[in-house]
């Protein structure tokens, strides 16, 4: 089957829609407030009052002190929680709820060490190597991603329509991530971008046997 897919930094519950009608497999909201995809808790919980049964929703957090992350759980029902800063294992799996954890992709990164230091990890998910957090919208270099990391792999980083495809046949992984790659400014999605993404992922994933 094709790879799932996850449509990143939601903020409002019209395009939240508009994703789950073009066939996306989880919706992630942003608890990070120095994005400009950032939602605050009344926000949040609205969006997550539109999601339907069988589709994930996920909170991506970034260096988060714990009572933060416990009282938007306790606000927002998601889950499944990312965490896309510097992390440890012992600080991912306290919140007791299932997490990917984000790694930012450059040379000399041993992405099969990164892995297993996150033995609890439902994903790794590979993002492109920024000032800052978060992929900034750039593509890294997919010849850095091991055949198997021994773990489900997301792909992140500089996706869109016009090169999911290609980055499906090559690194085959389980699921995409995309944020900037259907927007039509910052934390403001376009319903085409959506739909195009979401067919070339098929597309691609039938093809190439998944």
């Amino acid at each position: 089957m094709p790879p799932r897919i996850k449509i990143c930094g939601l903020t409002r519950v019209e395009d939240l829609e508009q994703a789950v009608h073009a066939g996306a497999d989880a919706l992630g909201l942003v608890f990070y407030p120095p994005s400009p995809r950032f939602v605050d808790l009344p926000t949040a919980a609205r969006l997550a009052r539109a999601v339907p049964p069988f589709v994930t929703l996920v909170g991506l957090f970034v260096n988060a002190d714990p009572a933060v992350v416990r009282a938007t759980l306790a606000a927002v029902p998601m889950h499944l929680l990312q965490w896309h800063g510097d992390e440890d294992e012992a600080y991912c799996r306290q919140f007791d709820r299932p997490y990917i954890k984000a790694a930012r992709v450059r040379p000399g990164i041993d992405l099969l060490q990164y892995a297993a230091g996150f033995p609890s990890a439902q994903a790794i998910l590979l993002d492109a190597f920024v000032d800052g957090y978060g992929g900034g919208g750039k593509v890294f270099d997919w010849s850095l991603v091991p055949r198997s990391l021994g773990k489900p792999l997301i792909l992140s980083g500089g996706l869109d329509a016009d090169n999911v495809g290609e980055a499906v046949r090559r690194v085959q992984p389980d699921a995409v991530d995309v944020s900037s790659g259907v927007e039509a400014s910052k934390g403001i999605k376009d319903p085409e971008k959506i739909r195009a993404f979401v067919a070339a992922v098929k597309t691609a994933g039938s093809a190439s046997g998944r």
